[in-house]
């Protein structure tokens, strides 16, 4: 039977368990033999990080071509206008070739939001929304460079869905072991 674990991984965690110098690790957090992540999250980004101890499922959940869904939401700076949510949820185009299509929608920030250590800069001349996108890829800080490509950088960004789970009521740092 496959081992599952759900994290909500804090900003500025490596998503590996090897030490690196000065910087926190998974191993700060889980204390699990051979579970390992199943797709990763960058330094800065937070949520929902899913592990497991079964190779053939970590491949399904972190390989493109199974095109899971992974749902974030993103902060990012200023009002984005029509074109710019049409060119996310179409594709956009990046260095490494056009993003599949993507489901885009501006929402309010959440009310369960917990506060981010360190804080996201602010600045008041600027204005932020929060985008709620869900994607079927996973390329090297997609989601940031979609949102940068339409010229509203990403200032904070959590994933709150991959596959069918959730981050549900999880706290940052915290994790549970999901039954398969």
């Amino acid at each position: 039977m496959s081992k599952i674990i759900l994290f909500n991984k804090p900003c500025q965690v490596l998503c590996q368990f090897g030490p690196v110098a000065g910087k926190t690790t998974l191993a700060n957090y889980i204390d699990i033999p051979h579970v390992y992540a199943a797709g990763r999250l960058d330094f800065e980004s937070e949520g929902l990080l899913v592990l497991t101890d079964d190779g053939k499922l970590q491949a399904q959940i972190s390989e493109p071509r199974h095109k899971q869904p992974k749902c974030y939401l993103a902060q990012v700076e200023n009002i984005p206008e029509r074109k710019a949510l049409v060119t996310l949820a179409r594709g956009v185009s990046l260095k490494d070739g056009l993003t599949r299509p993507a489901r885009v929608r501006m929402v309010d920030e959440p009310d369960w939001l917990w506060p981010r250590e360190p804080p996201v800069r602010q600045r008041r001349e600027i204005p932020t929304q929060w985008l709620e996108l869900e994607i079927t890829e996973g390329r090297n800080r997609q989601v940031r460079r979609m949102t940068a490509a339409v010229g509203h950088p990403t200032l904070r960004l959590i994933r709150t869905r991959v596959a069918g789970w959730t981050l549900g009521d999880l706290q940052p740092g915290d994790w549970r072991e999901e039954s398969v």
